[in-house]
């Protein structure tokens, strides 16, 4: 494990050059490793350290009330995993982790990170923005979730990622599926009738806005 690469990460990234090497080695962490498919943390368990992935990324989930999976976000390495949660009055992981690949994951003691953020000012305010950012992330994913039809959330998804009239699926319709928290098959013929009448042309991932109005129309009206 290559430890140098939790520099990487963005609540370390403000640490000054010259102050890594006495930052790194101040630290008290273990290794953990995780087989592609393996749960790193489920729902509910106490974060009691925090978790850095350093290498592979993973996927957090959860299960909704209709009991399809929930895809919540894709984390990639190196990033660290519910940091805000460290501090919570109810620290625990809001959601499942789970590997997509192998990964090398750094459980940092809170003790130790209750040290740096007394002592290290640039790491505050590293630890700060990341939880900043995170919170803005999830407050725009929540709306996006709150959007109650399939074709509302296929137009919001569309429109965020179209320029010059096209746009690219930048996953496939079961991940897609899973990202909206909806059925497959409920997906793929939402997309069928959008196609049908008109508002969206689709081939593979790549697609073409036919209508920018109908589709911006059905982020509010389904």
């Amino acid at each position: 494990m290559d430890i140098d690469n939790l520099i990487l990460c963005p609540i370390c990234g403000n640490i000054p050059v010259n102050e890594r090497d006495d930052f790194l080695n101040e630290l008290k962490f273990k290794a953990k490793y995780f087989k592609k498919g393996e749960w790193i943390a489920q729902q509910g368990d106490i974060v009691k350290a925090l978790y850095i992935l350093l290498k592979g990324s993973v996927k957090a989930e959860m299960i909704s009330d209709a009991g399809t999976v929930l895809n919540i976000e894709t984390i990639n390495a190196p990033n660290p995993l519910a940091p805000a949660f460290l501090f919570a009055e109810n620290n625990h992981f809001p959601v499942d982790v789970v590997a997509l690949e192998d990964c090398e994951i750094i459980v940092i003691s809170k003790e130790s990170i209750m040290k740096q953020l007394a002592c290290n000012e640039m790491f505050l305010q590293g630890f700060m923005k990341f939880n900043s950012n995170r919170a803005h992330f999830l407050s725009e994913r929540l709306k996006f979730l709150s959007t109650k039809t399939i074709k509302g959330k296929l137009a919001k998804y569309i429109l965020a990622r179209t320029e010059n009239m096209d746009f690219s699926l930048d996953m496939s319709q079961t991940a897609l599926a899973e990202y909206f928290g909806v059925a497959r098959p409920s997906l793929s013929r939402s997309l069928s009738e959008m196609i049908d009448d008109e508002i969206i042309t689709l081939k593979g991932k790549n697609g073409k806005v036919l209508n920018f109005t109908k589709l911006r129309r059905l982020v509010t009206n389904g």
